[in-house]
């Protein structure tokens, strides 16, 4: 019998595609990477790279469902190059979501386009798509139509190029004259109220517009100002296209936004808000925020008029008015009365005056019922300089 020989099975390379395994290949090119398709299909990877350029599938980075962060920030800013703020602002500020695609040795930052457009819709107050030309990343979510528009529109009224010297002098003309107002200003110069504030700091300006005026009725806010403020919020308008839709200025605008929801960045108070009604899902402030609003001022001088009104009630109740001589004494309690049990300060035979007291810190002399080693300056000094140290341990 002669010898049956065994077929030797072609090498990687040389085995024939079927039309299954180029199917296969145009479908996951660009989605998994060059060595999985290759492991997948029982090819080297040379073979799989050769066979989707002769079928011109293109550029692996090219084929998937995402672009580079680098072509992303190029399409949506305009711009080819400096788009390091951009970098920084929308992935580690913002929480871009960034995937790196490793193609051979070299690895590179991906963004997918339906994670991309998510994020957009929640930072479409940032974003401006006007530098973006329609359908330069392919297909579109409804509403970028629409958000388009409105960023048109916002850069019609407002300018976001580098300010020139023509501007600078008549910024200053302007301000030299003392009788325009911030709105006024921001509508003959083209410029937001916070580029000018900006632009006058740089310059060293020292003139400031005049005030408006909020004490007649249409400073006031009522329920229908506070609805057009939330839709406008909701939908994506600008603070200027909100103000004139009120009839009040931009400034006016971003300092009720603050004052209720702490931030001036409508992406957060859109997600604050939801499809609730104004002041819905407002976050309580912090002590240190809690100082500079004017709520919180007026809050605590009602609260402080309140105490101050139960006091001077309990000191008439307690009807020690008369006796001045309470003051000197150490049984004496401004909200208790007397702890001696004494109810007339001149036949009282339990008068025990003060005693002085001397400070470790300065030496000098102070009196107080309760016993201190310092006085109350140098208590005050002492918690400062703590609060100082704390700050240059901390590097706050």
């Amino acid at each position: 019998m002669e010898a049956v020989r065994k077929r030797k099975s072609p090498p990687l390379g040389k085995r024939l595609w079927t039309p299954e395994d180029e199917s296969y290949l145009t479908e996951k090119w660009g989605y998994a990477s060059v060595p999985a398709i290759a492991k997948k299909l029982n090819r080297t990877e040379n073979a799989v790279i050769v066979r989707a350029r002769r079928l011109g599938l293109g550029a692996v980075l090219m084929a998937g469902g995402y672009v580079t962060l680098n072509q992303l920030l190029a399409t949506v800013t305009g711009r080819e190059r400096g788009n390091t703020y951009q970098r920084k602002s929308w992935v580690e500020n913002r929480g871009l979501p960034v995937h790196r695609k490793k193609v051979r040795q070299c690895s590179f930052p991906v963004v997918y386009l339906e994670e991309f457009w998510k994020w957009a819709e929640r930072n479409r107050s940032f974003l401006d798509f006007s530098k973006m030309e329609p359908l330069a990343l392919g297909w579109e979510p409804s509403w970028v139509a629409e958000q388009r528009k409105k960023d048109y529109r916002a850069c019609a009224i407002q300018r976001k190029d580098p300010w020139t010297a023509d501007e600078d002098s008549r910024l200053k003309m302007l301000l030299s004259q003392h009788k325009y107002t911030w709105a006024e200003l921001s509508e003959m110069l083209h410029r937001t109220t916070g580029a000018i504030q900006h632009r006058c700091r740089n310059l060293g300006i020292k003139d400031r517009p005049v005030k408006a005026d909020n004490h007649g009725k249409s400073a006031v806010w009522n329920e229908r100002d506070y609805a057009v403020l939330a839709d406008g919020i909701r939908h994506g308008d600008s603070y200027m296209a909100i103000g004139q839709a009120l009839g009040k200025s931009e400034k006016a605008v971003r300092g009720k936004v603050y004052t209720v929801y702490l931030t001036e960045n409508a992406d957060k108070v859109r997600e604050y808000m939801g499809d609730g009604p104004w002041g819905a899902g407002a976050p309580e402030p912090k002590v240190k925020q809690a100082v500079h609003l004017s709520t919180t001022r007026t809050e605590v001088r009602k609260q402080l008029s309140y105490l101050a009104g139960l006091l001077r009630k309990r000191a008439n109740d307690l009807g020690y008015d008369p006796y001045w001589q309470r003051f000197m004494c150490q049984h004496w309690d401004d909200f208790g009365g007397c702890s001696a049990g004494c109810a007339n300060c001149d036949d009282c035979t339990e008068f025990r005056r003060i005693r002085p007291q001397y400070c470790a810190r300065c030496g000098g002399t102070f009196y107080e019922r309760k016993e201190n080693r310092f006085c109350g300056a140098c208590r005050t000094a002492r918690k400062k300089k703590a609060q100082r140290h704390w700050c240059r341990v901390n590097h706050s």
